[in-house]
């Protein structure tokens, strides 16, 4: 027994103490180290071979992906409705599948207006175009715990000029993950 777990720690110290080339940071050159938003070129090892993670594996967070949904974080409304459009349904279905899959994440949706209206009414309407899209997230799987609905009404405007191409812009609800708000 004794010798099995000597043979044990004596592998341990071995692994922990492989040493990677190092770089010297006097010579001018270019980084050698992929950046972060860029996956693993290493081909996938086949299920039950279990493989030690080591520092040049790239874990790309889905959330901050370019190509992954959950990269998305607006959906968009109609003139004065609070009516989800299907064209949004599979963004709220991953972001509701994500939420659902990590428990402790949290999610904070702010409701936006465009401009035209009064400021009460549209506070209102923020309000009502978070709040729908937040029953949506939790008809979806997603806990209802897990999502804050706020209005920002039109106090943060993506786009300030006055036509129907900006104002479309505005009329939204933002989806901020954990860590972004």
């Amino acid at each position: 027994m004794r010798k099995a777990v000597f043979a044990a720690l004596g592998l341990a110290v071995l692994y922990g103490c492989g040493s990677e080339p190092t770089r010297d940071e006097t010579k001018p050159g270019v980084e050698d180290r992929a950046p972060a938003s860029v996956p693993s070129t290493r081909p996938a090892q086949p299920s039950g071979s279990a493989q030690p993670v080591r520092p040049t594996q790239i874990d790309v967070n889905p959330l901050k992906d370019p190509k992954n949904i959950l990269s998305k974080r607006s959906i968009f409304f109609e003139y004065d409705s609070d009516r989800i459009r299907d064209e949004f349904r599979p963004l709220l279905q991953a972001h509701a599948r994500y939420l659902e899959q990590h428990a402790g994440a949290k999610m904070l949706l702010q409701g936006n207006a465009d401009e035209r209206g009064s400021r009460e009414y549209n506070l209102a309407l923020g309000q009502r175009r978070a709040e729908a899209t937040k029953r949506t997230l939790a008809l979806m799987g997603a806990r209802e715990s897990q999502i804050d609905a706020v209005s920002l009404g039109e106090e943060k405007p993506r786009c300030t000029e006055h036509s129907e191409t900006c104002w479309a812009q505005n009329r939204r609800v933002d989806l901020l993950h954990s860590g972004e708000f």
